[in-house]
């Protein structure tokens, strides 16, 4: 039960500063999401833990991707993908569903770049040996 606290919190939080980065007042949001003002100041307390539905309208009047809000909220895990992936989410000027495509396709880049990597060249394999012998491996090769 605490657990489910926390993230109420968390999230609530996580609005809150969305909401000051974004320099728009409590009820401004309200309105802009089409939720009662007392309510998001309910949320951003972490009285309230939102349903989906509420965080998708949250995430709209913020401009920012409701997948951001999921996550914060513990709706889906953390995407993968790195700063690529980071930068597709992030820009405004782009539709959730054409950020989820080119994320689609990214993964499925790095999916099958992975899955024709040779052991010796996997990212957890040591390959900086810099030795002089190496430096003459490398020459003779």
């Amino acid at each position: 039960m605490e657990k489910v606290a926390d993230l109420a919190s968390d999230i609530g939080e996580y609005i809150r500063q969305q909401r000051n980065t974004a320099k728009i007042s409590l009820r401004q949001l309200s309105k802009l999401a089409g939720v009662s003002n007392p309510y998001l100041s309910q949320i951003e307390r972490g009285v309230r833990k939102p349903s989906a539905e509420i965080l998708q309208q949250i995430a709209k009047g913020l401009r920012i991707s409701a997948e951001a809000l999921y996550v914060q909220a513990g709706i889906l895990d953390l995407p993968t993908g790195g700063p690529v992936g980071d930068a597709i989410r992030a820009d405004a000027e782009l539709t959730e569903r054409q950020k989820q495509v080119l994320l689609d396709v990214f993964e499925s880049f790095r999916r099958e770049n992975s899955a024709a990597r040779p052991a010796a060249e996997s990212p957890t394999a040591d390959t900086t040996d810099t030795s002089p012998a190496a430096d003459t491996k490398k020459e003779s090769a």
